[in-house]
């Protein structure tokens, strides 16, 4: 119960305004100060230190930086242009190019907001212009960005490995195949939409063969990162957190001596960028160990354990459970912060339960990530519209057949755990 009104204070504090990581440090050292507690507050400090003293951490500071470097490197055009070939002659067409976008944008920006933001200030505008609702046009690119969220390297699964002690390198791995998934599912719901909206292609036939091998040759340095990535990762010759210090080596060779946009004006801006972004993001991680300590120390992962297996003998039927729930809060909250509140509680009990944590992290990013593209506290959804100037109720509207295609591709995953699994598995053992 302890613990219960700790988590319940600190989302009082959310909700009244306090910033998110204030209101977490605010209601783990309130523990500390509690008549029955015996512990000293200096152990909170400790913890809130602690959290920051980790290696495989450093991954989440590298791939941020990381993003800004290639968004300042010229790879984004020409991305698009390969998108565009790609997909511009679909029903639709300019629509199905941010989707296949930001599939190629997830081996890189490793965020669904700076996707979704990204896409919208690139892409918006015209989509619009086109003739698309801009209802539509913001709910495409805000779950669009769900993909990039799968895709490695996602920075969420960075933390859920590094709170629920799982391996981010079979995690990087899992993602490819859901990734991939979600993909086709969005472009299917787009395509259904299209055509009854009576969306043109932007392209009027298919590209040649000699037109798509020459737009690949101009990405073909952006298509090869997510690649070293994972060959890297899969044969040691990195770890997760010397791949993002690879990747940064790579972004400034790649943008400074072959596409040559990459100014040292640019550079300072991405590491400015890269530093608040950090900032913000480690100020939350640190202040959320003081929570994880108490939660540990309260046992709460056991006693949450002995209750769900009692009441819950299908892992199946717990993997819905928790869905449900996963999808309720990150409609509330930030993905980010659910994954640190709830993995050190949620990881014990899946693994308790004989569920694979690999399987159950890229359940769990989906669906918090697909929270923030909702109402009523959607950071992407507010950043969207906010660039779009679209109405909420609008988006809200548009963006159910979206829903639809995510959740379809959601209970695959959960009736399928081998569609997450077999590629880790085949490649790592």
């Amino acid at each position: 119960m302890t613990t219960l009104a700790i988590l319940i204070l600190g989302l009082v504090l959310m909700a009244i305004g306090m910033p998110v990581a204030f209101a977490i440090g605010m209601a783990g050292f309130t523990y500390f100060l509690l008549p029955e507690t015996f512990l000293p507050t200096s152990t909170a400090v400790q913890r809130i230190v602690s959290a920051s003293q980790s290696f495989p951490l450093l991954a989440v500071p590298l791939f941020i930086l990381i993003g800004h470097l290639m968004n300042a490197s010229g790879i984004t055009p020409r991305l698009l242009r390969l998108a565009t070939l790609l997909t511009g002659w679909m029903t639709g067409g300019l629509a199905q190019s941010s989707l296949a976008l930001s599939a190629m944008m997830g081996g890189i920006s490793g965020s669904a907001v700076a996707d979704a933001a990204m896409q919208s200030r690139v892409l918006g505008g015209n989509l619009i212009a086109r003739g698309y609702s801009p209802g539509f046009t913001a709910a495409l690119l805000s779950i669009g960005g769900l993909i990039t969220a799968t895709i490695p390297p996602s920075i969420g699964l960075i933390i859920y490995g590094f709170l629920g002690e799982v391996s981010i390198g079979r995690l990087f791995i899992a993602g490819v195949v859901p990734g991939i998934l979600l993909l086709v599912a969005l472009m299917i719901a787009t395509s259904v939409m299209s055509h009854r909206r009576g969306y043109v292609p932007e392209l009027e036939k298919a590209p040649s063969l000699a037109e798509v091998w020459q737009a690949t040759r101009s990405s073909i340095w952006a298509l090869l990162f997510p690649v070293w990535l994972l060959v890297g990762i899969r044969y040691g010759l990195f770890t997760p957190s010397e791949a993002g210090a690879f990747a940064i080596v790579y972004a400034i060779v790649v943008g400074c001596f072959i596409h040559r946009e990459l100014t040292l004006t640019s550079i300072i801006d991405a590491f400015r960028a890269g530093v608040r972004d950090v900032g913000m993001i480690m100020l939350i991680i640190m202040f959320s160990g003081a929570i994880s300590y108490v939660v540990s120390f309260e046992r709460v992962p056991q006693t949450i354990t002995e209750v769900t297996l009692g009441v819950f003998e299908s892992p199946t039927t717990l993997l819905l459970v928790l869905s449900l729930l996963l999808i309720v809060l990150g409609m509330l909250l930030e993905a980010t912060v659910v994954v640190m509140l709830l993995a050190p509680i949620l990881v014990p009990v899946i693994k308790a339960a004989g569920i694979d944590p690999v399987h159950f992290g890229l359940l769990m990013m989906t669906l918090v990530t697909f929270g923030g593209m909702t109402p009523p506290v959607g950071v992407s959804m507010y950043t969207v519209c906010g660039i779009l100037r679209c109405s909420f109720i609008s988006y809200t509207r548009e963006m159910l057949p979206f829903a639809l295609a995510v959740f379809a591709v959601v209970l695959a995953i959960i009736f399928f755990p081998q569609i997450v699994l077999f590629l880790p598995d085949y490649l790592m053992g």
